[in-house]
């Protein structure tokens, strides 16, 4: 592997880990107790100031029910797409596909929630250090954040700190659901700026 993907994967690697807890439901703190690994190292990893060694990697990898190769993004697909860009997949069908390589600032990820049988749960929620933008694409998204339940349709926006107890799940049976997050570890929020080609 040239040295360009090995950054590229390991750029990727926070975000992977940050999903792969999300989607397990856990806290930085209740990954810390069970693994033995510090929050502040945890948080580190997540946030891109820190590389994860490989001892980190496989008690993760075994808490989360996530392979290794999946969490580096080296897992075989079907087309050819580069490693770095290959969608975190979980057992319930979730794929979450990093956009953004490069450490630190604002990460961005592509979500897929696949389609329901049966009539959704309440999502589990949890709550991290951070700000997040969600932006809906197709679909009908269950949005629990705090004690509020919003449904959001394709092109619904929403901004909120990650402190706010939040979780999504597909809102109905039917169909899949598709959005896209963008999430600042440090707290970063997006500047909208209006531009005009009038002078």
């Amino acid at each position: 592997m040239a040295v360009d993907d090995v950054d590229g994967t390991l750029a990727a690697m926070g975000p992977r880990l940050r999903a792969a807890r999300e989607h397990y439901g856990a806290t930085l703190a209740g990954v810390s107790f069970a693994t033995g690994i510090s929050t502040s190292t945890l948080s580190r990893i997540e946030t891109g100031r820190r590389k994860p060694t490989l001892e980190v990697l496989l008690h993760l990898s075994k808490e989360y029910g996530v392979s290794l190769d999946e969490l580096a993004g080296t897992a075989p697909g079907t087309g050819a797409e580069p490693r770095a860009t290959t969608p975190l997949s979980f057992g319930d069908g979730k794929a979450v596909l990093p956009l953004t390589r490069y450490v630190g600032g604002l990460h961005a990820h592509k979500h897929v929630l696949p389609a329901l049988e049966n009539p959704p749960a309440r999502p589990r929620q949890v709550s991290h250090d951070g700000h997040e933008w969600l932006c809906v694409l197709y679909g009908r998204l269950w949005l629990a954040l705090g004690g509020q339940d919003l449904v959001l349709t394709p092109g619904d926006v929403v901004e909120f700190d990650t402190r706010t107890p939040h979780g999504m799940a597909n809102a109905s049976p039917g169909g899949p659901v598709e959005y896209l997050i963008m999430f600042g570890p440090q707290g970063e929020r997006l500047r909208p700026r209006i531009w005009s080609s009038r002078n």
